[in-house]
């Protein structure tokens, strides 16, 4: 294939790929503070616009609105969170409608585009803690990432369908024969 036409292919292509996630989510805002900057200086930020995201830890939902509280992740350039053992904390996400806690589920990962109101204390554990409380514009929920399936020959480890020597093995030491070693049986 002649090398112009390859990449007006991959052109046409990768639009189509960044087509279901809102436009608002793409681009960060331009001053979007980070979680630690709006949690120390809170006045500083008024109604501030920003883009976070991260886990989901509980769904709330109200009679017209719905929280989601979310431990905060780092996020890609492209606004997935990024899968890390560290959080800048958490923060709530409030939407001015009903979310289905069966989708947005705990574990789930979602981004959020939105204007700082301000912060909220509630327990957490056995202490106070204080969440910033983003009302949402837009936001983006991740899908879940496939299982990996792993082929299992069932073969494998029956030596009379595998091994030609068995019982007596392979006329060369193992470690010459790479698809043999570690040998999985031994009787």
């Amino acid at each position: 294939m002649h090398p112009v036409a390859l990449l007006l292919l991959l052109a046409a292509l990768l639009p189509g790929c960044a087509a279901s996630i809102p436009a608002a989510l793409r681009e960060a805002p331009a001053q979007s503070p980070s979680l630690e900057q709006v949690r120390t200086q809170p006045e500083s930020y008024p109604e501030v616009r920003l883009r976070w995201g991260g886990t989901i830890v509980m769904v709330e939902n109200l009679p017209q609105t719905t929280r989601i509280e979310i431990v905060a992740r780092r996020l890609h350039a492209s606004g997935e969170p990024v899968s890390e053992d560290s959080s800048a904390g958490r923060f709530i996400a409030h939407f001015d409608q009903f979310l289905d806690p069966t989708i947005y589920a705990s574990g789930r990962a979602l981004t959020v585009v939105g204007r700082f109101v301000r912060l909220e204390q509630r327990e957490l554990d056995k202490m106070r803690y204080r969440y910033p409380l983003v009302r949402v514009e837009s936001h983006h929920l991740w899908p879940e990432p496939e299982p990996l399936h792993h082929y299992y020959d069932p073969y494998w480890h029956d030596p009379f369908f595998y091994d030609p020597w068995y019982p007596f093995g392979y006329p060369y030491p193992y470690y010459y024969y790479p698809y043999r070693y570690p040998r999985p049986h031994a009787r």
